[in-house]
């Protein structure tokens, strides 16, 4: 994955007139506010008294893009951290003034403009400033700085905590390379490449949609070792190109693109590019293309790579197309163009809405209502929306922190498994806290603090409906359990042939009683070895007579005797052979799954089978219970079998229950990887169930309609349990597990 980076803090607060938003400029920028000039602060009364801190000289100015309710705005650029922050109207009056000491510009702004500003407005700007390091340091700041800056900061477990979670390591100074390339790539932006590139895509579609069988085929082949190492060195192209394409629209667009490089987050390398000087631009549709020029670069490499596949034969370039189209597909669709993280989708969404800081204003506008609802509170909104406004972005927030929760325990147990125990339980630690239990950890703080302000009726809301859940959570609601299963006859025969034979006549599918024959079978060969047999007996039992008027008639009388018992003894092994051929039914039954493509004549081995012999009248379930979920099963207890894609289920009696594990998993119909819902590991005979799973075997009442193997699920009555308590032996198997290092 991959993102341009934009720093999280460009802005402070909202830049409507009237409202609290860092502003800066000298009256010496009016006639260059999209030149880059530099902030100064004007010379300052000396009978007055003494002005706020002078702002660093250093310090750039651009006029940026209006705020989506029109009101101006200008961008401050600290060359030294290469950081933007966004301000407003305001702010700006304010750096106008601020050779004024800080209690009469709040007093020369209401008298000499529109805007309503007060003291602690200002106080709060000068901190914002402060806090920036956008202020001139004293002398006492910087020996402040010099101290700090002359600490070994890895000797810090915070700095070690903030390495782990996020570093950007930056490898090249793109700039002159990319003004080189924009003459070669200038034919790229134009309608003609931009129409040859989609029906290239969606003629690559086409076809591939006509040998889709081969195309998914050759996608699980990436599951093998080779495959993986493939798809990663196609995820570096890709991922490089998407970079790129960032970096070019930035560079078209006369955005300076800074650096680019490897950020480390969580240890798992993403290339970035940092485009943060695209706040210069006045025009947000000029951000939005740098932002979406990523994904767009991804889906023209997977659209390109598509049509290759299609059209190359089997080798090695085609498996590498296959790469980079999946590649490209795949994650710039499902990660990058989500806005629920802060990759390229998020981006994109702020630009389209041209709303800056679109997470940061949605959380805290959805936090405001909570603690109104919940807590009573008066609360005010911390920006002045549009109620069609609010309760959308209220919408998104609880929306991102749900998709973040999920996406960070995955993080989380992902880190768990990839290191050893130790390290791995320590790291699984981090991730909770630091994205999970920190936040909330944060806002609990906030609302402990102002618990006092909190009426008595929403106290007793708090409370009661903390009590209802934990009430809920340890009443034992539980009492059906559902577990995946297969049922079949309890007495069912798979014919084979017992030799490799030739098919004389196959019985068809339909009801048989035992012995009817269900099939005959012949060997040439076996007749051929009995016809040879059978002359050999009749000579012999023709020279007997003769023998007996000879001379040495008995010698040679016993000689041939014992040929002929041989013969005899060859010509009975012989009818067993053919005995065998003729396959009757073992008990009454129903004849089924008869292939009809084995006809008279046609040869078999013995690993075809030639039908199922099913006896309809008795049927059982085998299904596959966790092993937290054993315990509540007893022998006799009431189910029901629920066929999958069936609405009516068969009445059920547990019939018995495994007392070990089950190692294999016989039933491939059962199996995640033929759409089962049981996830397995391949292993030399059958795949191993990944998690501890029992198996139960129920007898059904009547036998289904279907009258054929079936996939399904079993409702077994069982007793009751409460979900807390389910959680706390989950959460105790655990520790016990892991204790052991």
């Amino acid at each position: 994955m991959s993102q341009s980076i934009a720093p999280a803090d460009l802005e402070g607060l909202p830049a409507t007139p009237g409202a609290n938003s860092p502003v800066m400029q000298t009256p010496a920028m009016l006639a260059a506010m999209g030149a880059g000039a530099q902030l100064r602060g004007a010379p300052a009364d000396p009978k007055a008294a003494p002005p706020a801190a002078p702002l660093r000289e250093d310090l750039k100015l651009h006029r940026s893009a209006a705020f989506s309710d029109g009101a101006p705005a200008w961008a401050i650029q600290d060359p030294v951290s290469n950081r933007f922050y966004r301000i407003g109207w305001l702010e700006y009056e304010c750096l106008l003034r601020w050779n004024l000491p800080p209690a009469h510009i709040a007093q020369s702004i209401c008298a000499n403009t529109t805007l309503q500003a007060d003291d602690a407005q200002v106080t709060e700007f000068s901190q914002f400033l402060e806090q920036h390091s956008l202020l001139r340091a004293t002398p006492k700041k910087v020996e402040q700085l010099q101290k700090k800056s002359s600490e070994a900061k890895w000797k810090s477990g915070k700095w070690w905590l903030h390495t782990y979670l996020f570093v950007r390591i930056p490898l090249v100074r793109p700039q002159r390379l990319l003004q080189a390339l924009m003459p070669w790539v200038a034919p790229l932006f134009t309608w003609t490449a931009l129409w040859l590139l989609l029906g290239a895509t969606v003629l690559g579609l086409i076809l591939v949609a006509r040998q889709w069988e081969t195309f998914v085929n050759s996608f699980m082949d990436m599951l093998s070792p080779s495959g993986l190492a493939g798809f990663a060195l196609a995820l570096i192209v890709s991922k490089a190109l998407h970079e790129l394409g960032h970096a070019l629209v930035a560079t078209r667009l006369g955005v300076r693109v800074a650096h680019m490089g490897v950020a480390m987050v969580v240890l798992w390398p993403m290339l970035y590019t940092d485009t943060s000087e695209s706040w210069q631009l006045r025009n947000h549709r000029q951000r939005l293309a740098i932002s979406i020029a990523g994904v767009c670069t991804e889906l023209a490499l997977a659209g390109l790579a598509t049509l290759a596949w299609a059209l190359l034969e089997d080798g090695l370039l085609r498996q590498s197309m296959l790469y980079l189209a999946t590649t490209g597909w795949i994650l710039s669709l499902a990660l990058n163009a989500s806005p629920f993280m802060r990759f390229d989708g998020y981006f994109v969404a702020s630009d389209i809405l041209n709303f800056p800081n679109l997470h940061e204003r949605s959380s805290a506008t959805a936090k405001a209502f909570m603690r109104r609802k919940l807590l009573g509170l008066k609360e005010p909104d911390p920006e002045p929306f549009r109620p069609e406004v609010q309760w959308k972005l209220r919408l998104f927030a609880y929306i991102t922190w749900l998709y973040r929760l999920t996406v960070f325990l995955g993080i989380a147990f992902a880190v768990y498994y990839f290191f050893f125990k130790a390290l791995g339980i320590f790291l699984l630690a981090v991730e909770l806290w630091w994205f999970i239990a920190k936040p909330v950890w944060t806002e609990i703080m906030v609302w402990k603090k102002r618990w006092p302000e909190v009426p008595t009726r929403n106290r007793f809301f708090i409370w009661g409906v903390a009590a209802l859940v934990i009430v809920l959570a340890a009443f034992p609601w539980s009492a059906d359990l559902k577990a995946p299963g297969a049922a079949r006859a309890e007495r069912q025969h798979v014919v084979y042939s017992p030799q490799p034979a030739q098919v004389i006549e196959l019985q068809p599918q339909g009801p048989v009683k035992t012995g009817q024959p269900i099939a005959q079978l012949a060997m040439p060969d076996l007749q051929a070895r009995m016809a040879r047999t059978q002359a050999s007996v009749t000579t012999l039992s023709q020279q007997l007579p003769r023998l007996l008027g000879q001379e040495q008639g008995l010698d040679v009388q016993q000689t041939t005797i014992r040929r002929l018992e041989e013969q005899l003894a060859e010509t009975r092994a012989i009818e067993g052979e053919a005995a065998q051929l003729l396959l009757t039914a073992e008990f009454d039954g129903h004849w089924r799954d008869v292939d009809p493509h084995l006809r008279a004549g046609t040869w078999v081995n013995t690993r075809i089978p030639l039908g199922v012999l099913v006896d309809p009248e008795s049927w059982i379930v085998d299904a596959y219970v966790d092993q937290q979920q054993i315990s509540r099963i007893t022998v006799g207890a009431k189910a029901q079998f629920w066929p999958q894609r069936w609405g009516t289920p068969v009445n059920a009696t547990v019939l018995e229950m495994d007392s070990a594990r089950s190692q294999q998993l016989p039933y491939a119909m059962l199996n995640a990887r033929h759409g089962g819902t049981v996830a397995t590991q391949p292993h030399e005979k059958e795949p191993h169930p990944v998690q501890p799973l029992y198996r139960v075997r129920l007898k059904l009442h009547e036998a289904p309609a279907q009258m054929r193997e079936l996939r399904g699920t079993a409702h077994i009555s069982a007793e009751r349990s409460s979900w807390l308590l389910h959680v706390v032996q989950n959460g105790l198997a655990v520790v016990i597990r892991e204790s052991g290092f």
